[in-house]
């Protein structure tokens, strides 16, 4: 009989060291390719891989008389909590992003979904390969959506006028403001401000968190946002807040001045107007990185958003100048809610090209971040952050 348990505690632990070797094996391969993925992640897993090596060899050293059955480690448990959000990642991107894409799913199982498993919604306005669709499930927990944008969302509406779209896109060419050639931005920014809420693969959910390619995810996220927002009645949270390119939106802010004059009943007593207008009465430029949101889905399908978003789009200056979804989104946000209903999340660790977000002090060590603290944009460019505004302002 001891022979036989022997038996199988030695062949136990070689199908673990096997298993083990495969994973050692995966990581050293992305180690090598995966160049956008910051090396000392990698490192984190490897130490990890290292320690549970030793955990089973003492483990099995102790306990000789273990059945087969008993299951002695976890190299990872993932907990399907029972009480969760109606909330997905939703993620615009194209077939040909597939590598970027990956690397961030990658780094977003890792840090918190692979504990929630919730979904994810791919929109593109070209159709999704299958091989994107394959590659995109084999690196996530959560069930995947891919959608295709309607035409009519991604196209010039019958009150633009294309002629003067175009001599716009010439002219901001020509002085080299940032995208300002770009047509295909432009229905992007206009999508993203006023229509992705509204694909129907969104229509089962109340809260959305934006993701895009190529962002960095750098610490533990060790609680849910989603539930943290619901339950403290959040309805926008952002990482990164900056002050806008003026170039892009000359008429942006009168625009939206004529709006709240004809929309008097929609605008709240209390509201974060502060936050975004200067000393003069005009547009202090700060808006909301919106490459990073966890909002509320029933905000922006609202009376008092969807009528702000209509009145831009017929003024055109998606199209007549440059208008980004961020201070629209932005201008929407400090219009409707109440610093109250607006949450920093100072604490998730996240990278868009060139800015950080990076908790600070204990915060950094506790959720095992690999980012520096000293390169968060508030921290490193208070003249262009305005995150730190927010801080400061009173709550109501």
């Amino acid at each position: 009989m001891e022979t036989r348990r022997d038996l199988r505690g030695i062949l136990f632990v070689l199908v673990v060291f096997v298993g083990l070797a495969v994973i050692w094996r995966d990581l050293r391969y992305d180690f090598n390719f995966a160049s956008d993925m910051h090396k000392a992640e990698l490192g984190r897993r490897r130490e990890t891989i290292t320690q549970t090596v030793t955990s089973i060899a003492l483990q099995t050293q102790i306990e000789t008389q273990t059945e087969l059955t008993t299951e002695i480690v976890k190299l990872s448990e993932d907990v399907s909590p029972a009480e969760k959000a109606s909330a997905a990642f939703v993620i615009l991107t194209r077939n040909k992003d597939l590598k970027g894409l990956r690397e961030t799913l990658a780094q977003l199982e890792d840090r918190f979904n692979r504990r929630y498993h919730y979904p994810y919604v791919f929109l593109n306005n070209e159709p999704f390969s299958d091989d994107f669709k394959e590659r995109v499930r084999n690196v996530v927990s959560g069930e995947c959506h891919f959608g295709l944008i309607p035409t009519e969302h991604w196209s010039y509406p019958d009150y633009i006028n294309q002629t003067r779209a175009a001599e716009a896109r010439k002219d901001m060419a020509e002085r080299k403001v940032i995208y300002g050639g770009n047509e295909s931005y432009r229905h992007m920014c206009r999508y993203e401000s006023g229509f992705f809420f509204r694909h129907p693969l969104m229509n089962q959910f109340k809260w959305y968190w934006r993701v895009e390619p190529d962002v960095k995810f750098a610490c533990d996220i060790d609680y849910d946002p989603f539930l943290f927002m619901e339950k403290n009645n959040k309805k926008y949270g952002f990482t990164v807040s900056i002050k806008e390119v003026v170039e892009t939106i000359p008429t942006l802010w009168n625009t939206t001045m004529d709006f709240m004059k004809e929309y008097r009943h929609l605008i709240p007593e209390k509201n974060l107007m502060e936050f975004v207008t200067d000393d003069k009465g005009g547009y202090n430029r700060c808006h909301f990185w919106s490459n990073f949101e966890i909002g509320s889905l029933d905000f922006l399908r609202s009376e008092q958003y969807m009528s702000y978003f209509d009145y831009l789009d017929r003024a055109g200056g998606f199209f007549y100048e440059r208008w980004g979804d961020a201070p629209v989104h932005s201008l929407g946000v400090t219009m409707f809610l109440n610093k109250n209903e607006v949450h920093w999340f100072e604490d998730i660790g996240y990278y868009h090209g060139p800015l950080w977000n990076c908790p600070k002090g204990e915060l950094n060590k506790n959720k095992k971040c690999w980012c520096l603290e000293e390169d968060s944009i508030e921290t490193k460019n208070k003249g262009w952050s305005c995150t730190l505004n927010f801080v400061a302002l009173p709550n109501p």
